[in-house]
């Protein structure tokens, strides 16, 4: 059973999250604040932290500068009531691995939990595996039906990160930002010129299919489960 850490100044909101996470299978943990979160942090396992922005004491800025200083890399799920880009950009800048705004659907709270402990398996283990297929991030390899493919590291990584998060949509300048950085000049159509790479190399693959969305990006789709 995972443990999910809810820290959250609000005590309504902080029994909410709890039951709706525990009635979905999980174990919560709750803390008023970022200095509580951290003492509990000291004496139990976390799988996952869920955090509200605004606390007492220590909020959930400074709580998650403090947990990557110290560095854990366990997946952090920002709760806030502020939703402008400059929060949100701070927010993900201090570490946080996703955001959510109020007022907040738990149903969709549980699914983002369960994506990120899913990214996070990935992350520590450094494999996809989709049917047949398996992506091994620290030998840049793809093996379909056992035939094992060296791919050049910019191709594998644009596969990787799109089979990380199957179904999601992800623009050119987003794809650009992650694979080539921030600051590089290399054009968009660079993308455009590694999908079709992909595509061609595989295929024959009946594991998954990259698609393009058209006047938006591209994304990975399983075709098996």
């Amino acid at each position: 059973m995972f443990n999910i850490l809810v820290v959250e100044d609000n005590p309504d909101m902080r029994e909410l999250f709890c039951t709706v996470l525990s009635d979905s299978g999980y174990q919560c943990i709750p803390a008023a604040d970022g200095l509580e979160a951290l003492e509990i942090m000291d004496k139990e396992y976390i799988d996952l932290i869920v955090a509200d922005i605004m606390m007492p004491g220590m909020d959930g800025y400074e709580l998650t500068k403090a947990v990557r200083e110290a560095k854990y890399d366990l997946p952090i799920l920002m709760v806030t009531a502020k939703d402008q880009f400059d929060d949100m950009q701070k927010g993900f800048r201090a570490g946080t691995d996703d955001y959510m705004i109020k007022p907040i659907n738990v149903k969709e709270l549980v699914l983002r939990v369960e994506a990120l402990l899913r990214r996070a398996k990935i992350q520590s283990e450094k494999k996809i595996t989709v049917g047949d297929t398996v992506l091994d991030y620290d030998a840049l390899t793809v093996t379909v039906h056992g035939q094992e493919t060296i791919l050049p590291q910019k191709e594998f990584y644009l596969l990787y990160k799109l089979l990380s998060y199957p179904n999601k949509i992800f623009t050119r300048p987003q794809l650009m930002d992650e694979i080539w950085g921030m600051f590089s000049e290399t054009d968009e159509r660079t993308v455009n010129t590694h999908i079709n790479r992909l595509r061609d190399r595989f295929s024959d693959c009946t594991d998954f299919e990259i698609v393009t969305v058209r006047g938006l990006g591209y994304k990975a789709v399983k075709k098996v489960e």
